[in-house]
């Protein structure tokens, strides 16, 4: 994991559970990435207008507006939308189509391990 070249990259983590949130922030310490975090849906939008990120790890279930909604507002067609990892306790196949039909460029089942993140994250904005 300490491999992880992210020099530069902006990360917009988004996840109302502490422990999660702390895990992988620790995890992407050391990686050269700047990561915010937001702990609702509303939260999240506003972040990623303002924050710009390059990648948004996003969970599915969230206060205030749903990961879906969320989706459906920064992920709009065009070059300037970023990556989107959306993770989830759902394991649930509709969901999941349901992020794909949005743009969710990966879809990680909770639990999961960190190095299936860090591998993912390295291969949509790694250097």
């Amino acid at each position: 994991m300490a491999d992880l070249d992210l020099n530069g990259r902006r990360i917009l983590l988004v996840d109302d559970d502490p422990d999660i949130v702390t895990s992988i922030q620790t995890t992407l310490d050391g990686s050269g990435a700047e990561v915010k975090v937001a702990r609702d849906g509303t939260a999240a939008v506003t972040e990623h207008e303002q924050f710009k990120p390059d990648l948004v790890i996003l969970d599915m279930m969230l206060p205030g507006r749903s990961g879906f909604l969320v989706l459906e507002k920064i992920k709009p067609r065009g070059a300037t939308a970023p990556k989107v990892i959306m993770i989830t306790g759902n394991p649930g196949s509709r969901h999941k189509q349901y992020a794909e039909t949005l743009g969710v460029n990966a879809y990680i089942n909770k639990p999961f391990r960190m190095e299936k993140l860090t591998d993912t994250i390295g291969q949509l904005i790694g250097k």
